[in-house]
């Protein structure tokens, strides 16, 4: 029982590398468009809303692909939290 423990903590583990991969992009596309780009000075969270949805962001293609990767990874990190509930759904269930 312990293994799949250990199984699921490199899974998550894993889970908030790819995460952490993603905001790495949205600042990234935040940099590249005029709208999004930070002149406070000051650090802020990523606008991850606004880059996941278009809003705001420029249009030439490098920062489109830039996107469309981010939300690759993010669709990774939803499909890995719902492999990890599942399985551990079925162990529980299984003992």
């Amino acid at each position: 029982m312990t293994g799949v423990y250990l199984l699921a903590g490199v899974w998550a583990l894993a889970t908030l590398a790819v995460f952490i991969l993603a905001i790495r992009l949205s600042y990234r596309v935040e940099a590249r468009s005029p709208d999004l780009t930070n002149r406070s000075g000051f650090p802020r969270k990523a606008m991850m809303f606004h880059t996941i949805t278009n809003m705001k962001v420029a249009q030439d293609e490098e920062t489109q692909a830039m996107r469309r990767r981010m939300n690759r990874l993010l669709l990774i990190v939803l499909a890995g939290f719902a492999v990890l509930w599942a399985g551990l759904y079925l162990v529980r269930s299984a003992g």
